[in-house]
């Protein structure tokens, strides 16, 4: 009775809507940036973040409109800087890390805003969920979901092979910048419930603990998204009741949850490890045949970096793309792959 008379409380409803959609999407793109071994990005867009809600607090805007529009040209920056640039990627997230945080707390200091201000943004907070924040935070979720699970096998091949994805005519670098874009709204989703602080947490526990059950990429999206609503509901019950942080709650119960997936993938993996079969003898594998040395067929064209053709770049050689298959200079003809 206690927890429905809870949420029988206005601002508790949109807390519990907020983080039902932050528990769905959070952890939606951070199985893509798992993926991609950028866990840390949304750590990054997070302090970010700081200065969006630091200058929408000065200006006397929306505090989560300002934030995503920062923190999506923060995204673009360091995706930016990661693919083009001569800085690696973990470099230009901690030039905007530090430069996102110092700016953020210069621009509260201007505005007059005291600490107790920047930590609702910092950890969350469940009674400053606004209706206007709501209806921006259902707003950007719902695109994120939208995106995660439409463009999921595109997103994908992406993050698991970046030049099969190419040579397959996906747009590499716009996908990739998509999917940094998509962790900076996820970053303002998460704000009011989790906090900028910890939101990156939500985005990648959820998806470390399924992977400890999951084998696949399916079964780990999924389980991700249970455990991450999983841990905003449970995590929203007990901050009220304990009257703590609701971010610092959730992450713990999140963290909490990966502990017992470990545990329980290891047992189970020392269990197949146990039934499985014994045997002396080899298995006889059988080898394929080796490739043939394939010419291709009347190919007068001559290709070159200025050619219009797709090029896949190796260490030593260069392919093309042409009407479906890889061209490679070999003496004095292309070879075809």
């Amino acid at each position: 009775m206690a927890v429905v008379t809870m949420f029988q409380l206005e601002f508790m409803q949109r807390a519990l809507i907020a983080g039902l959609l932050t528990g769905l999407s959070a952890p939606a793109i951070g199985t893509y940036l798992v993926q991609r071994r950028l866990s840390l990005m949304g750590d990054g867009i997070g302090h970010i973040a700081i200065t969006g809600v630091a200058l929408g607090l000065l200006t006397g805007t929306a505090p989560v409109l300002t934030a995503v529009l920062v923190a999506i040209a923060g995204a673009t920056a360091i995706e930016l800087v990661r693919a083009r640039g001569k800085a690696s990627g973990d470099v230009a997230l901690a030039l905007l890390f530090y430069g996102g945080i110092a700016g953020g707390v210069l621009l509260i200091g201007l505005a007059g805003q005291g600490a107790a201000t920047l930590n609702t943004y910092l950890f969350g907070s469940l009674t400053t969920v606004s209706p206007s924040d709501l209806y921006v935070v259902v707003g950007l979720a719902v695109t994120v979901l939208v995106v995660a699970i439409g463009l999921g096998p595109q997103l994908f091949a992406v993050c698991q092979d970046e030049e099969f994805a190419r040579v397959t005519g996906l747009r590499v670098q716009l996908l990739n910048l998509l999917i940094a874009v998509m962790a900076a709204v996820t970053v303002t989703v998460a704000m009011r419930t989790v906090g900028l602080l910890l939101v990156s947490a939500l985005m990648v526990v959820p998806v470390a603990t399924a992977q400890q059950v999951t084998r696949s990429f399916r079964s780990t999206f999924v389980t991700a998204c249970a455990i991450g609503v999983a841990a905003c509901v449970a995590g929203i019950i007990t901050s009220y009741n304990a009257n703590v942080a609701p971010g610092a709650t959730i992450v713990v119960l999140a963290l909490a949850g990966f502990v017992v997936s470990a545990t329980i993938g290891t047992l189970l993996r020392r269990r197949q490890a146990v039934h499985a079969p014994l045997t002396d003898e080899e298995p006889e594998v059988d080898l394929p045949e080796p490739a043939p040395h394939v010419v291709s067929s009347v190919h007068a064209h001559a290709h070159n970096p200025a050619c219009g053709h797709p090029k896949v770049e190796h260490d030593d050689h260069v392919d093309y793309v042409h009407d479906g298959h890889l061209h490679a200079a070999h003496g004095d003809h292309w070879d075809e792959h």
